[in-house]
C-alpha cells in the first residue's frame, strides 16, 4: 500500500527496529537553512504555498527544479504569482514525479503535518489546499511549532563569519523549546574572483575589529569571529568548497594574493586560487581543533550552471548541479595530513555531492582516526543522494569502511519547515538495511543489540558527538 505505516520496510525485522526504536526519537538538524530571524519571529504562514513552495522568493529547490522541468512558468515558482496558482502548478508537476523522493516526500509531509491523506493530484487539489490552509491559519502552525511538532531539539543554521548573529542571541534567551545555534560558514572568505570580495573584507573587518590588509590580519579576524560563535553556542563550521586543490604557499605569497583582492582584481591563476583556500582550510583547521568544533566539509558542486538563473533569480534557486572534481580524495588527504602534522585537524564530517567520491573518502578518513570516537565522518547521502538507494549506498559504505554505530545520522539541509519527515524517511531506509542484513545472516537477530544502534545513530551520536547537550 502507498506509504502505509511500512513503507520501506520490507521485512519483520526492519519493522520491529523502525517502530520499537526509530519512530519516536527526536531530531538533531545539524545542517539546515531556515533562517533564524523567522524562527524568532514566529509569524504565521498564510496558506499551504508559503510554508510549502515559496514565501517572499525564498523557497524549496527541491521542489523548484521539478517544476521548471514540467514547464512551470518562473512566475509560478520563485516569483510574484498567485499563490493558489504555484500550489496548483505544484501539484500538476508531482503527478508525473513518480520514483522521485519528493514525490514521497511531498506526500509525508501532508500526512505528517495536516493528517491528509490524498494523493497528490489535479483532482484532490481544491480539498488539499482547503484542509491545508485551514491548519495553517491556526496558532500551532507557526515556524516554531511546526518544529516542535516533528520533535526537533536541536537546528543548526548556516551563518557567514560576518553576520552580527543577533537572532541567535534573541533566541537563547528565550524558552522556545528546542535550540537555535549558529553554524560557521566561511565560503565567501576564499571567494578572491568575486568582484564583491573586498566589500566582503570591509565587512569582516567591522565585524571583527580589525583592519584586514596582510594575511595574518585576516587570520586574527576569523579566530575572533570563531570565538563569537563560540560564546552564542556555534558549535560546527561547514566549508563549502565545492572543487578544492591542495597548494603550499608562503606568507608573502598569500599577502600579495590578498592585497591584488582587495584592489578589486579577479584574474587569480589556478595556482593562487588554490594556494589562498588551502592556507585559510589549515588555518580554520587549528582553530576548530582549539574549540573542539566539528568541520563539515561540502564538496564536488557545480554551482550556479545556469548563467541566466543566477542573473535573473539569483543563487539558491535550484541552478547547481553534481561536480566531478576526479582527484578530490588525493587533495583531501594531503590537506588532512598537513593538518594532522600541526596537530590542527579537527573532528570532521566529509560530504561529496558526487557519490563515486564516497569510497575514496571513506577509506581515506580511516587514515587518520584516533584521538575521539569516530574522528571522521563520511557524511550522510546529501543533496541528489537523498534517494532511497542513495541512503542505502551511504550507509553501506559507512559500515564496509568503518563503524557504523558511530554514524551521526542525516540532516535536511533544507529551506523547507516541513522538511523533516525526511528524517523520517533516512529512518526507514536504516532499519531496512539492517533487517536485511538480519535476515541474510550478517548480524545477531538481537534486538535490544539492533535498537540501540539505531537510536544512537538516529539521535544519541549527533548530540554526543557535537557536544550539544
Amino acid at each position: 500500500m502507498f506509504l502505509d505505516e511500512n513503507f520501506l520496510l520490507q521485512n519483520d525485522w526492519a519493522k520491529c527496529l523502525f517502530h520499537k526504536f526509530a519512530k519516536d526519537e527526536s531530531i538533531i538538524d545539524y545542517h539546515c537553512h531556515l533562517e533564524p530571524a523567522t524562527i524568532l519571529e514566529n509569524k504565521q504562514f498564510q496558506n499551504l504555498t508559503q510554508v510549502w513552495l515559496n514565501d517572499n522568493g525564498a523557497g524549496d529547490h527541491y521542489k523548484w527544479r521539478l517544476m521548471r522541468a514540467n514547464g512551470v512558468p518562473e512566475e509560478l515558482i520563485s516569483g510574484s504569482g498567485d499563490d493558489y496558482e504555484k500550489f496548483l502548478a505544484f501539484v500538476l508537476t508531482i503527478e508525473k514525479a513518480i520514483g522521485n523522493p519528493i514525490y514521497e516526500w511531498s506526500h509525508l509531509e501532508l500526512r505528517r503535518y495536516f493528517d491528509i491523506d490524498l494523493t497528490i493530484c489535479r483532482e484532490n487539489a481544491p480539498q488539499i489546499w482547503e484542509l491545508a490552509n485551514a491548519k495553517i491559519q491556526a496558532d500551532g502552525y507557526r515556524p516554531q511549532e511546526l518544529l516542535k511538532m516533528m520533535k526537533v531539539k536541536v537546528i543548526c543554521t548556516t551563518d557567514d563569519p560576518a553576520d552580527s548573529l543577533e537572532y541567535h542571541q534573541e533566541l537563547k534567551k528565550q524558552d522556545i523549546g528546542f535550540k537555535v545555534l549558529p553554524t560557521f560558514r566561511p565560503d565567501n572568505v576564499w571567494d578572491i574572483q568575486n568582484s564583491n570580495f573586498a566589500n566582503y573584507i570591509n565587512r569582516l573587518s567591522q565585524a571583527s575589529n580589525i583592519t584586514i590588509e596582510r594575511f595574518s590580519d585576516l587570520k586574527k579576524a576569523l579566530e575572533l569571529r570563531v570565538d563569537y560563535f563560540n560564546a552564542v553556542g556555534g558549535r560546527l563550521a561547514d566549508q563549502g568548497l565545492n572543487i578544492f586543490h591542495y597548494e603550499m604557499s608562503t606568507e608573502a605569497e598569500l599577502d600579495e594574493i590578498l592585497k591584488k583582492a582587495l584592489g578589486r582584481k579577479t584574474d587569480f591563476s589556478k595556482k593562487e586560487i588554490a594556494q589562498f583556500v588551502t592556507a585559510i582550510q589549515l588555518h580554520l583547521m587549528k582553530i576548530y581543533k582549539k574549540y573542539n568544533w566539528t568541520m563539515q566539509m561540502h564538496m564536488n558542486v557545480l554551482r550556479n550552471g545556469s548563467t541566466k538563473m543566477k542573473r535573473e533569480i539569483g543563487i539558491n534557486a535550484g541552478g547547481d548541479s553534481m561536480g566531478d572534481q576526479a582527484s578530490l580524495a588525493s587533495n583531501i588527504v594531503a590537506l588532512f595530513a598537513k593538518a594532522e602534522e600541526e596537530n590542527s585537524l579537527p573532528k570532521t564530517v566529509i560530504y561529496s555531492l558526487n557519490p563515486s567520491d564516497w569510497l575514496p573518502l571513506a577509506t581515506a578518513m580511516q587514515s587518520f582516526q584516533g584521538e575521539v570516537v569516530q574522528k571522521i565522518q563520511l557524511g550522510c547521502a546529501w543533496w541528489f543522494n537523498d534517494t532511497c538507494e542513495g541512503m542505502s549506498k551511504q550507509l553501506t559504505i559507512m559500515a564496509q569502511q568503518s563503524l557504523l554505530a558511530n554514524f551521526t545520522g542525516m540532516l535536511t539541509d533544507s529551506r523547507s519547515f516541513l522538511s523533516y519527515p525526511r528524517h523520517e524517511y533516512f529512518r526507514r531506509v536504516l532499519c531496512q538495511l539492517l533487517g536485511e542484513w538480519v535476515n541474510q545472516g550478517r548480524v545477531p537477530d538481537d534486538e535490544a543489540y539492533l535498537g540501540k544502534i539505531v537510536q544512537k545513530i538516529c539521535y544519541e551520536n549527533a548530540r554526543e558527538y557535537f557536544g550539544f547537550f
